[in-house]
């Protein structure tokens, strides 16, 4: 487990997957999820280590080992019902920083939650899972709501114990020899090929800040895709889904750091600024409406 502040993201010694709860109460008791109400446990300066899933929210999808998780804030809680729009503030902002830093995070599933694999009652600690993905979109009822995926990394047991947080100043103490387990999860299988054409349209050279990278192997970019190919966004693997980036550029795009406007143009989604043009080539044609669904993700316009 790996310590902050009091926070402990990991597992919680003598608590492994399939623990069960009567009740918000014994959670918290347990360390397992401390807040007794809010379903996110963080801040946005650290991180959330544990979200529940209790039925509150319209939008949630459960997937089993893919969750994806609607934000906090701007439901009624009586009906479950989105009557406001949400923010990426608070808790939501701690599940944002989870994904930057590759945190894990307990998922908690309750009986009030209306899924398969939901307990029967009370509560059950699921396992930890990694935040790779969020945007925001148009929930059910029209409102603006922050969307979390989560993917199962473990059963809560397999990722083994992490070095609690050192002093300020500090360096932390590093694994010799880290553990290896097996895991099993579904992925979306990519086309190799579809990226390396991209990538040679462009000579490896960024679409939107113009670098080439050259290492001893050889030049290096990466394809990346406008619309999604995971769930629930499920874009095609095609070439005009695709954009050739540096590491830097792609990470930006990813996470909403900047989008494509028409005609063509990128723009910083923080300062709303047109920063430059993107690169083209005459061979390799662009989705309009992937583009546009990248837009809406994060920029909603």
């Amino acid at each position: 487990m790996m310590k902050a502040k009091g926070r402990i993201f990991g597992e919680v010694p003598g608590y492994p997957s399939g623990s069960s709860f009567p009740d918000r109460k014994d959670l918290s008791a347990a360390g397992v999820h401390r807040p007794t109400m809010a379903g996110i446990s963080g801040g946005g300066d650290e991180g959330a280590d544990s979200i529940v899933l209790s039925g509150g929210y319209e939008d949630d999808v459960d997937l089993g080992d893919v969750i994806v998780y609607t934000g906090h804030g701007g439901n009624d809680p009586e009906t479950g019902k989105q009557i406001a729009d949400q923010t990426l503030t608070r808790q939501n902002l701690a599940l944002a920083r989870s994904c930057h830093e590759g945190l894990p995070v307990r998922v908690i599933r309750g009986a009030r939650h209306r899924s398969e694999h939901s307990p029967p009652f009370g509560l059950r600690y699921e396992g930890l899972y990694r935040v790779d993905a969020y945007w925001a979109e148009r929930g059910r009822s029209g409102f603006t709501i922050w969307r979390f995926r989560l993917e199962r990394v473990s059963d809560g047991n397999a990722l083994g114990s992490e070095p609690a947080a050192p002093p300020a100043g500090s360096p932390p103490e590093g694994v010799a020899s880290p553990r290896r387990q097996v895991l099993s999860v579904q992925r979306v299988v990519r086309t190799s090929a579809i990226a390396q054409y991209v990538k040679a349209i462009h000579d490896h050279r960024c679409q939107v800040c113009g670098i080439r990278l050259q290492t001893g192997a050889g030049p290096y970019s990466e394809a990346a895709h406008i619309r999604p190919l995971g769930q629930p966004h499920n874009g095609p693997d095609v070439v005009e889904n695709i954009l050739c980036l540096c590491p830097n550029d792609h990470v930006l795009f990813d996470l909403g750091g900047i989008v494509i406007t028409e005609p063509f143009l990128v723009m910083s989604v923080p300062q709303h600024q047109v920063i430059g043009e993107l690169r083209r080539d005459s061979s390799h044609l662009l989705d309009p409406t992937a583009l546009a669904y990248h837009r809406l993700l994060f920029d909603q316009g």
